[in-house]
């Protein structure tokens, strides 16, 4: 039994895509068609704009048309994850539509539910090549917006499956004593000291640490941002994907993270640590997406961890409606159409994405899979057309010839600290599985 399992980054979709007209396109979706089961991050809510607008949104509210969600099943889609920055982008009743539009389509995906469980819960994807199943979690979402658990006598809030993590900030001892000395003389001290006290807020369970408004730190040897994952949410997630080992084939564990380490094309410490634990826990492969941007891969106990396959679809300059709060975000005129907000946001593409040509690169891997074990991985890089228009860039394509090795060199040159090799062949890459 030999499955192909093809992998996305993001798809930030608004407008229709043509893949099976559009010549430039469809060579990609061919690809992603033939594959026996094709995953992608759904990184827009296709709530016909249902819903109230949240303040907090994922930087912009990634509203989009219900039928977004058949243009993706036409480019050959199945696997959808749904755990992301955007999931509440129109709050809970706009997730509800989101999650009501999926059903309707009896599409297989994970990540978002009616409480903490239902979030956590694998999506199982039957082929007659095996069997694949889905879960979803994010590190990056505001706060609120992760489900909570069920009680016998209350029910659970509606959100995404939550990977949180602690932030503590590393200063020097003579930084952390000036810190220290400010807390107390702003009087930042006194009122927390207070809120301990009425029980409102916990003393931090390292004596060494000091906190100082909502950020923690403590003393080292050199200033550095240490990240560490929750265990209750690990064990969560864990506890899910060990029941998915002995119901699927194939385990797939998708995780949305915006967090960095030292550069944005670096993944931040705790998300190795994540990624390694599902694996040894039993999951097959890991995809991490969120930045927007490629990061390297890894391979641990032979099986493959994505740290973030890039955007896949980039139609974010499309959105067609915004609410007053992204007017205001952005410093906007109140009277100016979306296009506009977005080219304010950019100076007419001279900042954010449009400025930078790693936003618009891609990979699209496909794994082929035999009796349960990963014999290839096949690197399809992918252009999405920086240069262009608008209302043109953002559409996926294979690249070819100078652009197509610069990528593969760019996302070499990511895994290479991961001890990740690759093999060029001609417009792919191949990946030297471990032994």
């Amino acid at each position: 039994m030999t499955l192909r399992l093809a992998l996305t980054g993001d798809s930030i979709i608004e407008r229709r895509l043509h893949t099976r007209d559009d010549a430039m396109l469809r060579p990609l979706f061919d690809l992603i068609r033939g594959a026996d089961i094709s995953f992608t991050n759904l990184e827009v809510l296709p709530n016909d704009f249902r819903g109230d607008p949240a303040l907090e949104s994922g930087g912009s509210h990634f509203g989009a048309p219900e039928w977004v969600l058949d243009e993706l099943v036409e480019a050959g889609f199945d696997l959808f994850a749904t755990a992301t920055n955007h999931s509440l982008d129109y709050g809970i009743a706009g997730l509800k539509h989101a999650l009501a539009a999926l059903d309707r389509r009896r599409l297989s995906h994970a990540g978002m539910g009616r409480n903490l469980e239902d979030a956590r819960r694998p999506a199982y994807h039957p082929h007659p090549q095996g069997t694949v199943a889905l879960l979803s979690c994010t590190a990056t979402f505001a706060k609120g917006q992760e489900a909570s658990a069920q009680r016998p006598d209350m029910r659970g809030r509606p959100g995404v499956n939550p990977l949180r993590h602690d932030v503590v900030h590393e200063v020097t001892a003579a930084q952390l004593a000036t810190l220290r000395e400010v807390a107390e003389q702003l009087g930042l001290e006194a009122r927390r000291e207070q809120m301990v006290k009425l029980g409102f807020r916990f003393p931090p369970s390292d004596p060494a640490i000091l906190p100082f408004g909502e950020m923690e730190f403590r003393a080292a040897d050199k200033v550095g941002l240490r990240t560490t994952a929750r265990a209750k949410d690990m064990d969560g997630i864990a506890r899910w994907v060990r029941e998915a080992r002995g119901l699927a084939d194939i385990v797939l564990v998708s995780v949305h993270a915006h967090e960095q380490g030292e550069d944005k094309e670096v993944p931040a410490e705790f998300l190795p640590v994540f990624a390694r634990r599902m694996v040894d826990e039993g999951a097959d492969l890991v995809v991490g997406h969120g930045p927007h941007l490629l990061r390297g891969m890894e391979f641990h106990r032979g099986r493959p961890i994505f740290y973030s396959l890039g955007n896949f679809i980039g139609q974010n300059e499309l959105v067609s409606r915004l609410p007053s709060d992204s007017y205001e975000r952005f410093r906007a005129d109140p009277e100016a159409t979306p296009g506009a907000v977005y080219r304010t946001r950019t100076d007419n593409d001279r900042r954010g994405f449009p400025s930078d040509r790693r936003f618009w690169e891609s990979l699209v891997p496909i794994c082929t899979f035999a009796e349960g074990k990963l014999v290839e991985i096949v690197l399809h890089p992918v252009s999405l057309g920086l240069g262009e228009a608008a209302h043109l860039r953002g559409r996926p394509r294979l690249a070819a010839g100078a652009e197509a090795a610069a990528i593969l060199a760019r996302f070499a040159t990511l895994s290479a600290p991961f001890g990740a090799a690759l093999s060029l062949d001609g417009d792919v890459a191949r990946v030297r599985l471990p032994a």
